[in-house]
């Protein structure tokens, strides 16, 4: 297989956020809800380490560097979900974590991906569902309605 069949397209970093608009953009698709999921476990050498640097209290950087390679993971394949539902941005971004069983953990990556555009270039008839991004100003006014 070449190089080019083996990348994976992935959403741009730019265009994924915790909240649910991007300035200067507006929703013109929903393609749903889109994770990304990895489970981790030390290796036998590093939950030693760990497990000794945790005796005198305070952090311990090996579980640390592992989490942090682990939400990183999940949050790489949640782009690529993304991408892959047909969108171009991830909002509503957030993470969860779980120890499935001893030294096993699971962290999830979830979000919505959708179509962004910019305001400007947004058409004069939009697709059916087309919307203007979440805001908590919009979502008050419809629930009092």
């Amino acid at each position: 297989m070449s190089q080019s069949q083996n990348t994976v397209r992935a959403v741009d970093r730019r265009f994924s956020t915790t909240a649910f608009t991007i300035p200067g953009y507006v929703i013109s698709q929903n393609h749903g809800v889109v994770r990304g999921l990895t489970v981790r476990t030390p290796n036998v050498g590093k939950a030693v380490f760990g497990a000794f640097a945790s005796l005198g209290g305070g952090e311990s950087s090996t579980y640390i560097e592992m989490a942090e390679k682990a939400r990183e993971t999940a949050f790489t394949r949640l782009l690529e979900h993304a991408a892959a539902a047909g969108g171009n941005a991830v909002i509503g971004i957030n993470f969860t974590g779980q120890e499935i069983q001893e030294g096993m953990t699971e962290v999830m990556a979830f979000g919505t991906s959708v179509t962004l555009v910019p305001q400007q270039q947004q058409s004069q008839q939009p697709q059916f569902g087309a919307q203007p991004a979440y805001s908590p100003q919009v979502y008050a006014a419809t629930m009092k309605a």
